[in-house]
């Protein structure tokens, strides 16, 4: 996430970079493929004067730099969180400090997904009864480069699956907004080699009023999928990422209407359906926040909320109650 954030601020005119990591090789690589400084300690390349930082190490490492990012003062975009470190402290400490902090909402960018809002929240599905939406993905196939147990996915309290959850809920609830109950399941279901302490597959059920939301998301998808079904009283919408296309089906003429859009290629080594627009997007608004000429969609608060229905799930499979969610 570090080389495509670099990617993402050269595709926005930022050519002063500079990167930090722990690793050789990572810094070697950067330095080659972006002709950025990179540091070999966090204190040295605090020596520089920056304007904002991107965090994209891994989720159980967020909290050590949002928490210098409050003390210096300087605005901050975090990757997508999974672990509640803090969060209620850094909320409070950011607000009376006024420190800009701006946590990942990439999916709210991806072009099918914004379209997707418009026609929701225009009510042209009519009365929504239920959605159903899965997002599956191979584990091995993240970093084809290095293997599984590597790197942050294959610990349990920051596995791929686990992370996932809140990447998807991010959007999902800004489009539906927050359950008043939740249940769920989690657990390991097949065998991938690096991965032996996760669980690789989550299963929600979301009350709203007047309609349940169905939550899959899994690490075990040989064909990497997103696929979403709303079910309105006038129509039904159905998208699949990698049709780069939103199908509604409307009875009253008896026939499927679709609706194109365009995405940019996805960087080498990635799925294919893995813009780098959206990611672009999200980093432009980002420096649109810090001049103040744009607001952030996505907020700590908001994140913190997130969380707290991941880990309502994993407390319903764990007590075998629905969760009240408030």
């Amino acid at each position: 996430m570090g080389k495509r954030r670099i990617r993402n601020l050269q595709a926005n005119n930022i050519i002063n970079i500079h990167g930090f990591d722990q690793r050789e090789d990572r810094r070697n690589e950067a330095a080659q493929l972006y002709g950025i400084p990179v540091h070999t300690a966090f204190e040295a390349a605090l020596k520089e004067k920056f304007d904002a930082f991107i965090i994209s190490v891994p989720p159980d490492k967020h909290d050590i730099y949002i928490a210098d990012a409050i003390k210096l003062g300087t605005p901050a975009f975090i990757e997508a969180s999974v672990l509640d470190t803090e969060f209620t402290s850094f909320i409070r400490q950011a607000n009376e400090k006024k420190v800009l902090l701006c946590p990942s909402c990439t999916l709210f960018y991806h072009p099918a997904i914004k379209k997707i809002f418009e026609i929701v929240r225009k009510r042209e599905l009519g009365v929504i009864s239920n959605v159903v939406y899965h997002s599956g993905q191979y584990l091995p196939d993240w970093h084809t480069y290095e293997a599984v147990a590597d790197y942050y996915v294959s610990n349990k309290a920051t596995g791929g699956a686990r992370e996932i959850v809140p990447f998807e809920l991010t959007w999902l609830t800004k489009l539906f907004g927050y359950p008043k109950k939740i249940t769920g399941f989690y657990k390991k279901t097949i065998h991938i080699k690096g991965a032996e302490d996760i669980e690789d597959t989550y299963n929600a059920l979301m009350e709203y009023d007047g309609f349940i939301l169905n939550l899959t998301v899994d690490v075990v998808s040989r064909y990497a999928t997103r696929r979403l079904v709303i079910n309105g009283d006038k129509k039904q919408l159905v998208w699949s990422w990698d049709q780069n296309e939103i199908r509604i089906f409307d009875p009253e003429k008896e026939k499927w209407e679709s609706i194109s859009y365009d995405t940019l290629s996805s960087q080498d080594g990635y799925n294919k359906n893995i813009t780098e627009q959206m990611y672009i997007e999200e980093i432009a608004t980002f420096l649109a926040a810090i001049k103040k000429v744009e607001q952030f969609p996505n907020t700590l608060e908001d994140d913190h909320k997130v969380l707290r229905l991941l880990y309502a799930i994993e407390k319903s499979n764990d007590s075998n109650q629905i969760q009240a969610f408030a």
